[in-house]
């Protein structure tokens, strides 16, 4: 019944209707604050496979053996993340919502030319191939052609880290150019 003076409806109903209203904010943020974040996986990476023909080599073997369990990527730490199944061969990944990969055994990069332009990174040569949203970064001196694609906003470290682990395990190496 409204109130006779205003015509409003009866006060029972308007606190009624704002508990509600307040019910309902407090249940959206409790949502929103307790449901999983994308970078929260909840399973393995699936990732696509690509051609990696030395993906059995020793030199792969001997890299994915000695690589880091964590790497540092703008302060943060990102962990080994298991693959989906099928994993393709001679592929690690860190991290959740955009993880850095790495594979060996692939074949040698079309964009590796004379004129290319490399890049020292502790002691190891590294070709980079820009991407929308990450690069791919490929070890162009060793005994077998690894790639790294990191993220945009990943910083150096996991450049960095990943080169020390090159450097410490597989021999330097000229050049090949097709």
């Amino acid at each position: 019944m409204p109130d006779s003076d205003t015509g409003a409806p009866p006060r029972v109903v308007l606190v009624t209707a704002a508990a509600l209203a307040v019910a309902l904010a407090v249940a959206v943020a409790v949502f929103a604050l307790t449901r999983p974040s994308p970078s929260d996986s909840a399973g393995p990476l699936p990732l696509v496979p690509v051609p990696a023909p030395a993906a059995g080599s020793p030199g792969c073997t001997t890299l994915l053996g000695a690589v880091p369990s964590e790497l540092t990527s703008n302060g943060t730490t990102l962990k080994v993340r298991a693959l989906a199944a099928p994993a393709p061969p001679a592929t690690v990944a860190w991290g959740d919502a955009d993880p850095v990969v790495l594979r060996c055994g692939l074949g040698r990069p079309p964009e590796l030319t004379p004129t290319a332009q490399l890049r020292l990174v502790n002691k190891v040569q590294w070709l980079q191939v820009p991407g929308e949203g990450a690069s791919t970064w490929y070890v162009v001196d060793r005994e077998v052609y690894a790639a790294l694609t990191v993220p945009d906003s990943a910083g150096t470290g996991p450049l960095q880290a990943v080169s020390d682990t090159v450097a410490a395990k597989l021999a330097p190496q000229p050049l090949r150019f097709g």
